[in-house]
């Protein structure tokens, strides 16, 4: 056989890689070099490619939760209207057979997505995650504290859906003493 790809025993070489003169090839030793030289710069091409797609592959499959993510946070926040019904029916004594089935298995699957109430009576109050609606002194607390939740936040994951609506209880202030004679 003849031809550009059998003219050196097989192998490809580029121009700058013949011996000078285009004659034979020198030494073995020479051509063993420059043959690790290519290897070792097709090796490390395809260590750079690999790497490359093993990348891309990373980037695809974040974006991909990223937008489930998002997806189901649009959703569970288009559902909470739903959710605020149930519970003004609850506290009315309104949610009773089958509506109450229905209610606790919506309930049930809204929490395996990851929906999460954010909001009790008791807890310290923060402000990135509740709303204070009002606000009075109390006795009974020693920092800002939720005293009641008048309408309940929810998150999934880190990510606050909806601040909770809640009564906030200040510590008192002390008294100033008259001044001692």
């Amino acid at each position: 056989m003849t031809g550009p790809d059998h003219e050196n025993g097989g192998h490809l070489l580029g121009d700058a890689e013949l011996p000078a003169g285009g004659g034979e090839l020198g030494a073995g030793a020479d051509h063993s070099a420059v043959v690790e030289r290519e290897l070792a710069e097709r090796t490390a091409d395809l260590q750079r490619l690999k790497a490359d797609y093993d990348n891309y592959r990373k980037r695809v499959h974040r974006d991909r939760l990223a937008v489930r993510e998002i997806a189901v946070a649009n959703v569970l926040t288009a559902l909470l209207p739903v959710l605020d019904t149930l519970d003004r029916a609850r506290e009315h004594g309104e949610l009773v057979g089958g509506l109450k089935a229905v209610a606790d298995q919506l309930e049930a699957q809204l929490a395996a997505l990851g929906l999460q109430s954010v909001g009790e009576p008791g807890e310290p109050f923060d402000p990135t995650r509740h709303e204070a609606v009002t606000q009075a002194p109390s006795t009974e607390v020693d920092r800002p504290t939720c005293t009641a939740v008048l309408r309940p936040g929810y998150r999934v994951g880190e990510l606050l859906l909806r601040p909770a609506q809640v009564a906030v209880g200040e510590p008192a202030a002390p008294t100033p003493e008259p001044p001692q004679s």
